[in-house]
């Protein structure tokens, strides 16, 4: 009962903070004329189906398991002082983390819309070095929050629903509205995650708009291939 009440949560706060499930209730209301209740009743109905996919899409990576810690990675955790709670945490954060990087980038590939963003952006190979970075100094952790808490993850399913979206065989102008709309939002998103390696990598945030640029200059210079994170040991 208790996990049926807090799906149904999950379906009414999703339908009323996704940008896709608002622009949909004002379509149908708006130019469909159904009145506010079936309005509301069909932008639920879609909200708990975005809700299922992302539930599943969620279960089907938790079954990618966190590999068993090596005694070389435990002897470097414990050399930056970190309790064993503390070896655990981040070791199923930074999975986490990197399930979703690895879904991000596919997720570029193969749209040109996305492709154009990720490039100009250069968005995966900052995210991939600045998850390396994570890696090699777990200590600072907490200066990187955004980036694996919001960031990444909003980036991610953002992406995610472009290509459910995009894939629709039938387009209208209000699916291209919502595709364009959240375009801008990926391209937005993909500066902030520039923003984050910057803050992570730099010591002088004075003109953050000059870092970001020379970032992701120096990161398509001196890593002309996309690193692989698939291998990296946690």
């Amino acid at each position: 009962m208790n996990k049926n009440i807090k799906n149904l949560g999950d379906i009414f706060y999703y339908t009323l903070t996704s940008m896709t499930t608002l622009l949909i209730f004002l379509v149908i209301y708006f130019l469909f004329r159904f009145g506010l209740f079936w309005s509301l009743i069909i932008s639920l109905a879609i909200g708990a189906y975005f809700v299922y996919k992302q539930s599943m899409t969620d279960n089907s990576s938790s079954t990618k398991k966190l590999n068993r810690l090596s005694p070389e990675k435990e002897s470097f955790y414990k050399s930056k002082g970190m309790s064993k709670e503390e070896i655990q945490f981040f070791r199923e954060t930074m999975h986490t983390a990197k399930l979703k990087l690895l879904r991000l980038e596919k997720n570029f590939v193969g749209v040109s819309k996305l492709e154009a963003i990720e490039k100009r952006n250069n968005t995966i190979k900052l995210a991939k070095s600045l998850f390396k970075g994570i890696t090699e100094e777990p200590n600072r952790l907490h200066e990187v929050d955004k980036f694996l808490y919001v960031h990444l993850p909003s980036l991610t399913d953002l992406t995610d629903k472009y290509l459910e979206i995009s894939q629709h065989e039938v387009k209208n102008k209000s699916t291209f509205d919502i595709l364009d709309e959240s375009a801008s939002t990926i391209d937005e998103m993909c500066q902030l995650i520039a923003e984050d390696y910057v803050l992570f990598k730099s010591d002088d945030f004075e003109d953050m708009a000059i870092e970001v640029e020379l970032a992701k200059k120096a990161i398509e210079r001196d890593n002309g291939h996309t690193q692989s994170i698939e291998s990296e040991e946690l």
